[in-house]
């Protein structure tokens, strides 16, 4: 049997075989290495460029490479580079939050700071992360940021320039808020303050004055002379000063050259040229004046007497008044809100001093029994006096403040083709506004003497319902007044840069804000009038304190509508619409004119007044339906009206047992101890600790956020 061919299995090169030994190759040696073929190479072993420095030049770049202006690092220096997408060292330590998280630090002030909005960089605050954490689990509201965002843009045409990084940390702000809000709520501390002061001082002279003259025919004489000058300043030239030229302050502060100091130097001449034409006009037709205000008293020839001699007096102080508001309208515009109310604390004291010096020589008047056929001519010449003179101590004092912010006074009567026209035509309508207004004083102040003299009671007139009215209107002055003071302006850039999204939002702060304290305290006035008016007024007697007591209680629940009102009203004044404001007044006047005269007609003397003063509160509430539509018109949405009806309806939920609780315990207290000032004291302390007491914390159960702001803010001013 034939074995199988192997073809040239065990041949040597020349056909040798290897009987036994392993195959050989083709090709291969003696020594069975086998040489390389030359058809089976791979394609990347002749690489031409494998010896070439691959960090070396291209051909094309080392010819192009100027050398001279660039020379090439020296000879060794060269440093390999990294391999791509090397992960970092880890760090020794966790990494920590109070290095990474901390809060960026303040840009100076000055004109380089960019603060959207308008905020004042000197009280502006920035939130860090702790912040954020702690703040985290409060129930707030976020705000629109894209239409902040949109509003930006729209008026610069580009985003805006982030800020500049500084070097240095800020210290860590105080917990509690920020931005703002932070801003807002210093400002509107340091008004407060001073506000707080003033009102408490004005207290003291009320006291004085009803003590010294009486709540009588003397004391409705002289209140009647003294409330003549601030109606008629307030009818010329004062609505317009408080809330038209501060938009126009602040637009010339923002688009003139100088900042606007010849616009306030012109517009401070022009008012004190103004000025001093009507005390002119007014000290000539005093006679005329009094019996405008009061037919009884100017047909009583005694009381006329006394009362025309005191307005001769007294209506020098409408030019120091009108010198005041400009001057402290301009340092508001500047961002100084403390002087306009801190000032007028100095005209209290003169006047208290004054009334002081009157009990000093003559007595009290329970004491002396002095009316307006007794009154001596030098004692109404020491009240005259020194009325007069705390107006002008108050107006000069605001000239220290004016030197510290750069402001110098040049009398200037270049009126014409420098805006002035503008704000005057503007002010038209607030002076109209004013007018109607005070037309609802007018008849209130008519009917009030009449009904007064007409009861055979004290207590029972005009002194007490001005009494009565200087109460109630503290919390407006300090909370309300205080609030918009400090917003006003940052509305009025909200309106000039066509922001209605910040204006609506700015005037909800300033309601919600306000009505933390508004809203308490009006049902405090509805609970405890009757011990707070025993205790600030017996002096002039047991039946006249509690007739004011009465009057005040009347006005109470008023203060809520009253301080919407005032709110809603400067949105309008933002646009710089006096019109809409004035029409709004005309309807709130009807009604409290129509409604005070129903009362006189309808009710008994005595409590005609009453009546009155509760129909003052009523003709707001009216006035409040109707400015809310219009505005909301204006700006083209609703003014948060579920949030901010929501906040108000929270916070009277919470007030109504306080005050039942804290008004059933007041009461109890007086007919135990008595209406005396004991008594009166004993009752204020302990109702109105349990009043604020439940309120406190029927809304901290209640979850209502401004309160909880509220009490956020006093524990951080406390440290605590």
């Amino acid at each position: 049997m034939n074995a199988p061919y192997d073809g040239d299995r065990g041949q040597g090169a020349g056909g040798a075989a290897s009987p036994g030994g392993p195959p050989v190759p083709p090709g291969a040696g003696q020594d069975g290495s086998v040489p390389p073929d030359p058809y089976l190479q791979h394609a990347y072993d002749d690489d031409p460029y494998r010896a070439q420095d691959l960090a070396a030049q291209d051909p094309v770049g080392e010819a192009l490479y100027d050398r001279a202006a660039h020379p090439p690092p020296p000879p060794g220096t060269y440093q390999e580079p990294g391999p791509l997408y090397q992960q970092p060292p880890a760090a020794p330590y966790a990494p920590d939050p109070r290095i990474w998280a901390q809060t960026p630090p303040p840009e100076p002030a000055g004109p380089s700071r960019h603060l959207p909005y308008g905020d004042r960089p000197a009280t502006t605050q920035f939130v860090g992360v702790d912040d954020l954490v702690t703040q985290a689990s409060d129930d707030r509201q976020e705000p629109d940021a894209f239409a902040h965002l949109f509003r930006d843009q729209e008026g610069s045409g580009k985003p805006p320039v982030p800020p500049q990084p500084e070097p240095a940390p800020a210290p860590e702000p105080a917990k509690g808020g920020g931005g703002k809000v932070s801003g807002l709520l210093k400002s509107s501390a340091v008004m407060a303050a001073g506000t707080l002061v003033s009102r408490l001082t004005g207290f003291v002279r009320s006291l004085v004055i009803t003590a010294a003259l009486g709540a009588a025919m003397l004391g409705d004489s002289f209140t009647i002379a003294y409330t003549l000058p601030t109606m008629i300043y307030i009818l010329t030239v004062g609505g317009g000063l408080n809330s038209v030229f501060v938009p126009q302050l602040v637009r010339a502060m923002k688009d003139d050259e100088d900042g606007g100091e010849a616009f306030a130097n012109r517009l401070l001449t022009l008012v004190m040229v103004a000025l001093g034409l009507i005390v002119a006009a007014a000290v000539l037709v005093a006679p005329v004046l009094i019996k405008l205000m009061s037919s009884t008293i100017a047909d009583d020839v005694a009381a006329n007497s006394v009362a025309v001699t005191f307005a001769r007096y007294c209506l020098p102080t409408i030019f120091f008044m009108g010198v005041h508001v400009v001057m402290g309208q301009i340092l508001n515009a500047r961002g100084k809100f403390g002087a306009m109310m801190w000032t007028p604390v100095l005209n209290n004291i003169v006047m208290i001093i004054t009334f002081g010096l009157f009990i000093w020589v003559y007595g009290t008047s329970a004491e002396s029994q002095m009316g307006v056929d007794t009154i001596p001519p030098e004692g109404v010449r020491l009240l005259g006096i020194g009325t007069l003179l705390g107006l002008i101590v108050q107006s000069l004092a605001m000239i220290p403040y004016l030197r510290e912010t750069g402001f110098s006074f040049r009398p200037r009567f270049d009126w014409k083709g420098h805006g002035l026209g503008k704000t005057v035509k503007l002010a038209k309508w607030t002076v109209l506004f004013v007018l109607a207004n005070q037309a609802g004083v007018l008849v209130v102040t008519q009917l009030a003497t009449a009904a007064g003299a007409a009861s055979g009671h004290d207590g029972t007139g005009f002194l007490a319902y001005s009494n009565a009215q200087l109460i109630w209107g503290m919390p407006q002055a300090i909370i309300t007044v205080s609030v918009m003071a400090a917003l006003l302006p940052r509305i009025s850039r909200a309106a000039h840069d066509n922001d209605p999204g910040a204006v609506r939002d700015d005037i909800s702060q300033g309601l919600r804000n306000s009505a933390v304290a508004i809203v308490p305290v009006a049902f405090a006035f509805l609970a405890l009038g009757l011990p707070m008016a025993t205790l600030l007024y017996a002096s002039s007697g047991t039946e006249a304190a509690r007739s004011m007591g009465f009057i005040l209680m009347a006005f109470a629940l008023g203060l809520i509508p009253y301080s919407v009102q005032y709110v809603v009203l400067r949105g309008f004044y933002a646009y710089e619409d006096t019109r809409t404001p004035f029409y709004n007044t005309v309807i709130v006047a009807a009604v409290n004119a129509a409604a005070s005269a129903l009362c006189y007609v309808v009710l008994p003397a005595r409590w005609a007044v009453v009546g009155m003063a509760f129909s003052y509160g009523l003709a707001y509430a009216v006035g409040v339906g109707v400015a809310w539509r219009r505005l909301s018109t204006r700006l083209g949405s609703d003014l948060d009206g579920a949030h901010i009806v929501r906040t108000y309806a929270r916070l009277c939920m919470a007030a109504v047992p306080a005050a039942l609780v804290g008004g059933a315990v007041g009461f109890g207290i007086l007919e135990v101890v008595g209406t005396g000032a004991l008594g009166s004291m004993a009752a204020l302390i302990c109702g109105g600790v349990l009043l604020l007491g439940i309120f406190f914390v029927a809304a901290k159960k209640m979850r209502i956020e401004e309160v909880n702001g509220l009490v956020g803010m006093v524990r951080g001013r406390l440290g605590r």
